[in-house]
């Protein structure tokens, strides 16, 4: 390996992406069973916190465009997972709220996503996760 590559390999941002990619791959994996995806598992689980949010602030919200979220959206809501009214105060802005049948889907897909999360952290004691969250944190607000 040059000398170029095993600098880029060592990047804070290339362990960060990796991690982030090895973690998505377990968490497919984990929600394979539900059906669901980890995007759409994203979009139940800010739909549990902010019932009615819009599909803009949604995509935001779960690191998405706009014309995935649509997608997404769409086949929640064709599985019974969401279901989407005008917004009273906004006509032509649809609200996103979970069904009955989303609720339990999210409460299911938390446990499989907490047992990979745990997993992931399993050699780490909380006192070094609970640093782990500041840091990141903190590196996450000094590039806003």
């Amino acid at each position: 390996m040059s000398s170029d590559q095993d600098r880029a390999a060592h990047s804070f941002g290339y362990i960060l992406k990796q991690a982030q990619h090895i973690l998505r791959i377990h968490m497919d994996e984990a929600l394979k069973p539900l059906g669901l995806t980890t995007p759409q598992y994203a979009v139940l689980s800010q739909l549990e916190s902010c019932p009615g949010i819009s599909n803009a602030a949604l995509a935001r919200a779960s690191f998405l465009t706009p014309q995935t979220m649509h997608g997404i959206v769409l086949n929640l809501e064709k599985r019974d997972f969401v279901r989407r009214e005008q917004d009273p105060h906004h006509g032509r802005i649809l609200s996103a709220t979970l069904t009955e049948q989303g609720r339990e889907a999210v409460s299911k897909a938390h446990k499989l996503v907490e047992d990979v999360e745990a997993k992931m952290m399993g050699t780490l004691n909380q006192e070094t996760q609970d640093y782990l969250r500041t840091l990141l944190t903190e590196c996450t607000e000094n590039l806003r």
